[in-house]
């Protein structure tokens, strides 16, 4: 599960080290995930490396200022309703019991997750994390990447809003590849993934998650 850490990076806000930190990811995926290497490598071929401010400004247009999705992955999949909110609650009390340090970001922050990921030892529990939250939201957040929806979204933003979503480059959607390498590791790691059910209700599968969150917590507290 340690490739999640990993992982975890390509989410993080672009400093001077990122590139190193991409690289270091696309290494780590070649020999267990060489579709999740193909994806991370046309991320770097795209990456403005050589210039922090292109892409920190990316990075922004991506993921949020008048962003083309967020990494709140509850969010993503819930909006403002008071689902997300009892999520947040039960993954900042996940968070706390394996000491992941979510650096003031909200608990449902792609990285956090990811990271508690890297460090989950009960596979049942990892399992329905990636089942009912994380890959769902992945796939939202691909779509959300496709030029045509981009275009829709901007349309609408003109309409009622008077503004666009600003698009800095032909590779603005350079993001959707580190998506995709996330997505084929999930499937390649969770087997049952696209066995599940996909009509399930969001709720039920909410409760059901916010269950074992409980269980989990439960069970490292008697460790």
């Amino acid at each position: 599960m340690k490739v999640y850490d990993v992982l975890a990076d390509l989410f993080e806000y672009p400093s001077e080290s990122y590139p190193e930190k991409v690289r270091h990811t696309l290494k780590t995926l070649l020999k267990n995930y060489p579709k999740a290497a193909d994806e991370v490598s046309l991320f770097l071929q795209v990456l403005p490396t050589d210039d922090v401010d292109k892409m920190q400004e990316l990075f922004i247009r991506s993921f949020d200022v008048q962003s083309v999705t967020t990494l709140g992955i509850g969010y993503v999949l819930f909006g403002d309703d008071y689902k997300r909110g009892e999520l947040l609650v039960n993954l900042n009390r996940c968070h706390k019991e394996h000491q992941i340090n979510t650096h003031s970001e909200l608990s449902d922050h792609l990285p956090c997750v990811l990271r508690l990921m890297a460090k989950l030892t009960d596979e049942e529990f990892a399992e329905e994390l990636v089942i009912e939250l994380v890959a769902p939201a992945i796939r939202k957040m691909i779509v959300e990447f496709n030029p045509k929806r981009i275009e829709e979204k901007n349309v609408f933003y003109k309409k009622h809003y008077k503004t666009l979503i600003e698009t800095p480059g032909k590779n603005y959607t350079l993001y959707v590849h580190c998506l995709r390498a996330m997505h084929h590791v999930l499937e390649s790691d969770f087997s049952v993934l696209e066995k599940t059910t996909k009509n399930q209700s969001r709720a039920v599968t909410l409760n059901n998650f916010l269950g074992s969150v409980s269980k989990e917590i439960e069970i490292e507290a008697l460790k």
